[in-house]
């Protein structure tokens, strides 16, 4: 009995339904690894944003800097943009001149120097800037004051060391809590180092903290 040609597909269309299935799956093949090449390409360029710790943050070439010229050399100093109040106060008094001429009049080696102290000026008192980001840390530069809340001047201090939570005031409070950092030193961290080990001898407040010798700031700049 012949077959029901009506039930066989005609040899002709099956090779064609062949060559049609071929030809999909190699556009599959193709499209699949052009899309595993795409994705290298994507890994290569955008590399993983796996937690790591924080980076230490880098000099800001927008950031305000000071030169301090003094009779020991010159410190840079760069300050911070997050605290408004108390980096305008500084550069005020810098243009103003109140710092020329000045002394760091308080050095204690392993914890740091102050300066700033001009009697000839009338300096207003401004607010502190504490938040949660105040760190005393090694070679950073905060406003002295007493220890009336926002009662900083013009007075200013250079930590030779951490002195963030390590150490506390006279009232017993941790430094990161009473005094606003507004910059660091980012050249002449050795300068700073010698003023802080320069001889030092006795005054009616404290025991060797008056420099015999003490170091002037001839002439502080606003860089940028």
């Amino acid at each position: 009995m012949t077959p029901n040609k009506s039930r066989r597909p005609p040899k002709k269309k099956s090779n064609k339904t062949l060559f049609l299935a071929i030809g999909i799956i190699a556009i599959i093949i193709v499209g699949v690894a052009a899309f595993a090449m795409l994705g290298q390409g994507k890994q290569t360029a955008n590399p993983s944003t796996s937690p790591t710790s924080t980076p230490v943050p880098s000099t800001s070439p927008t950031a305000t800097q000071v030169l301090l010229q003094t009779t020991a050399g010159n410190i840079t100093l760069e300050l911070r943009s997050d605290k408004p109040i108390t980096t305008a106060n500084f550069v005020n008094l810098v243009n103003k001149g109140v710092y020329d001429g000045t002394i760091f009049h308080r050095v204690i080696a392993g914890f740091m120097i102050q300066g700033g102290e001009n009697d000839s000026a009338n300096v207003a008192k401004i607010n502190d800037e504490i938040g949660s980001n105040n760190r005393n840390l090694q070679y950073t530069i905060a406003m002295a004051k007493t220890s009336v809340p926002n009662s900083a001047t013009s007075e200013f201090f250079i930590n030779v060391v951490d002195n963030g939570n390590n150490v506390v005031d006279q009232a017993g409070t941790k430094f990161d809590a009473v005094y606003t950092v507004f910059g660091k030193v980012i050249a002449g961290q050795s300068v700073v180092d010698a003023i802080a080990n320069a001889p030092v001898t006795s005054n009616a407040y404290e025991h060797n903290s008056t420099p015999i010798n003490p170091v002037t700031v001839i002439k502080a700049t606003i860089l940028s």
